[in-house]
């Protein structure tokens, strides 16, 4: 087996290439952008425009499931959880709080993990 070297002008022409095919990706990033933070991008939501709204784009994606156009990871969608609306005011819970026992208190707490 022989060593043979790239030539430099192919070498230079796939770096080329390989800039010219990946800029353009990299600025249709979107509404992320490269910052220097713990997460490392920004997100500006302002950049993002969709003239479809999320039920449109929620029947899109049903109807694409039921004609089997989506793998099992694009499908795979959590179903939102339910909202409920707490009927006790601020106050009555904190006065809640304030009046349990300390059983009670203990089992609360066991609710939440340490740290």
């Amino acid at each position: 087996m022989t060593n043979r070297r790239l030539p430099l002008f192919s070498v230079i022409a796939s770096v080329a290439a390989v800039a010219a095919l990946g800029l353009p990706t990299m600025a249709s990033a979107g509404y992320w952008h490269s910052a220097n933070n713990e997460a490392g991008v920004v997100v500006h939501p302002e950049h993002f425009k969709s003239d479809r709204t999320r039920e449109q784009v929620r029947a899109e994606t049903e109807t694409a499931v039921r004609q089997g156009r989506l793998s099992y990871g694009e499908s795979s969608f959590p179903e939102p959880a339910p909202s409920t609306a707490s009927t006790k005011t601020r106050q009555q819970v904190i006065d809640e709080m304030r009046n349990e026992t300390s059983t009670q208190h203990r089992e609360r707490q066991s609710l939440y993990p340490a740290g």
